[in-house]
């Protein structure tokens, strides 16, 4: 199986680990230190020997940080991760809501006097360290860089990942990695720019066509690049790791030099360089001021193409959302059958959250497509439902218990697309209040399925058509709408976001989850996700006033019509759904068992 169901952490490893920092801090003249979960890539994925903030602390979400002092420890992690932050650590780590608790507010309530605050700045950007001097200007409190302080008590840390490097398929990628250079070195030419460093794994994979393995579940290779305005790239990575394919296809446009040529080659650039303060180390910034080369902030060049998925792509993501769909419903028909014997005998025999995840990782293996889980799949039931990030480890496992509901969040990495997908499943008969809220997460998903919208318009402007139905029955969710996902890439995939605070227009080509939920602590949880590309809207019968854009729905899986309370539903949604349900079981039906074919029928019968 590529999931495991080990516990990584435990909150008894915290207290002796945060005392061993607090006597490194005193050793080194700091009165404290920040502990990101970050590396010096800045990708949203670390490989396990980056997993400082999860050795530290035992939490092992994936966004956060913490800040030690000499008295007291601030974790800071946001909505999704508030539960777990909880039962994962120990309570010498007090958590903190981020980002509604700013950590310079932070710093200056619980220190007084002056403070020197230790940093590694290859795992900090330039604008989270300007920002948080920003916060701090005024006070006695300081920012020092140092030497990452965890490293040197870190006495069994894993060693640093170096799998190999392929090609991916111009053919599924839809552009050669010569013509992406090009386009974007004119970008920089036009700038005025020498140019760019790029830091993203994600970002070099797009760039030239490769893949990696370097980090679980996310098909990419370490390393650094400079792309220079007359097109050529500077690949800083271990050349032996390159498939002879890969060395091949990358001859003609990249130098491979090895990653300790990196720091060197900064310093003999012409300025000025492009660096993207939001994705780019401090280190890296530091390097550039000292060779005295210019600096130009500005935006990681492939951020914006990337997301922006080619013809190819897209046919590439209904190619594996159809794969995925027919593994989906097989395991969601077999999921039924089991379920409905456990309410039969509750005594007989039980069915956990770990059996869960295996089967369905079976049925998506057996596409054999299947190149990796696109994140380690979340099957939460009851009450663990409502963590939103929930990971089951064999200590937490749970079985499945009839009047429950069971969450199930998770995705395939196949060669031609990423997917992303959320059910969440009555085991038995549901209680009204269960039922009635999801169909308010329901409603909203729906909403944002059928969305009409003029160019210009971002993810922040869209968030509230999710949450209105929530909101008129008093309720919410601590996370965003969706995310950006790439192609065979990132299942977390910037910069387009269905979130309040995402201020990018939305572009046809680009991928997004539809994600709304509804999570009550120590109850349930629920959450129901489909992906869905921008695409032109069909016209209308008269002539639009403006250029308007939709949404494709590219997920195809039964929802389930048990959870439903169709006197809640418009006509415009009942509608919706009934075609949802017909196109996905007319797709489906060829590719799957014929008990599945029968399960599907049942299952996407009309409301």
């Amino acid at each position: 199986m590529f999931q495991s169901f080990t516990a990584t952490t435990s909150p008894e490893q915290g207290p002796p680990r945060l005392s061993a920092l607090r006597e490194h801090m005193a050793a080194q003249g700091l009165d404290g230190v920040i502990v990101p979960r970050a590396d010096a890539y800045q990708g949203e994925y670390v490989a396990a020997c980056d997993e400082r903030l999860a050795w530290l602390t035992g939490f092992t979400g994936s966004a956060g940080f913490a800040i030690v002092l000499a008295e007291s420890a601030g974790l800071f992690i946001d909505g999704r991760y508030r539960v777990q932050a909880r039962l994962q650590c120990a309570p010498v780590f007090t958590p903190v809501n981020w980002p509604e608790t700013r950590p310079a507010d932070w710093l200056r309530q619980t220190l007084s006097g002056p403070a020197v605050i230790g940093f590694d700045p290859w795992l900090h950007t330039p604008g989270e360290i300007a920002k948080l001097e920003t916060g701090l200007a005024g006070s006695e409190i300081t920012l020092r860089r140092i030497p990452n302080p965890v490293d040197p008590l870190w006495s069994d840390r894993p060693a640093r990942p170096a799998g190999p490097v392929t090609t991916h398929p111009e053919a599924l990628a839809g552009e050669s990695a010569a013509s992406k250079c090009t386009r974007l070195a004119k970008s920089l030419k036009e700038a005025g720019q020498s140019a760019a460093v790029l830091t993203l794994p994600d970002s070099i994979a797009w760039l030239l066509n490769i893949r990696g393995r370097d980090l679980p579940r996310l098909p990419v290779a370490q390393g650094f690049a400079i792309l220079h305005a007359g097109g050529n790239v500077s690949l800083f990575i271990d050349p032996a790791r390159l498939a002879p394919e890969a060395a091949q296809a990358l001859d003609p446009i990249a130098t491979l030099r090895p990653p300790e040529a990196f720091e060197p080659a900064l310093r003999t650039l012409e300025g000025p360089v492009r660096l993207d303060r939001a994705t780019a180390p401090q280190r890296i910034a530091d390097i550039l001021t000292e060779a005295g080369i210019d600096v130009a902030s500005g935006d990681d060049p492939c951020i914006l193409p990337k997301a922006r998925k080619t013809a190819a792509e897209l046919d590439g993501a209904r190619a594996a959302h159809l794969r995925d769909g027919a593994a989906m419903a097989e395991f969601l028909a077999g999921l039924d059958a089991r379920t409905e014997a456990l309410c039969a005998d509750p005594d007989g025999a039980p069915l956990t959250e770990i059996d869960v995840v295996r089967q369905l990782e079976s049925c998506r293996t057996a596409t054999n497509q299947l190149q990796d889980i696109s994140f380690d799949t979340i099957a939460g039931a009851g009450p663990h439902g409502a963590i939103v990030h929930y990971r089951v480890t064999e200590a937490s496992n749970r079985a499945l218990r009839p009047g429950e509901l069971l969450l199930v969040d998770s995705g395939g990495q196949y060669p031609d697309g990423t997917t992303d997908i959320t059910r969440t499943i009555a085991i038995g008969p549901p209680g009204d209040t269960e039922a009635q809220a999801f169909t308010r997460v329901l409603k909203g998903m729906i909403a944002i399925s059928r969305a009409r919208f003029p160019r210009g318009v971002a993810g922040a402007h869209l968030d509230a058509l999710a949450r209105f139905p929530l909101w008129l029955a008093g309720q919410d969710y601590d996370h965003g709408t969706g995310h950006g996902v790439g192609a065979f890439l990132s299942v977390h995939e910037g910069p387009q976001r269905l979130s309040r605070i995402s201020q990018v227009p939305l572009e046809p080509g680009m991928i997004l989850s539809n994600e709304p939920g509804y999570y009550r602590e120590g109850a349930f949880g629920i959450r129901i996700e489909n992906l869905i590309a921008v695409q032109p809207a069909p016209a209308l019968d008269g002539a639009d006033d403006r250029d308007m854009l939709a949404f494709e729905t590219l997920t195809l899986a039964p929802i389930d019509r048990r959870l439903i309370r169709t006197d809640m539903l418009d006509n415009g949604e009942r509608a919706w759904l009934d075609a949802y349900h017909a196109r996905t079981r007319d797709a489906l039906a060829p590719l799957v068992s014929a008990p599945t074919r029968a399960w599907l029928e049942t299952a996407t019968a009309p409301l």
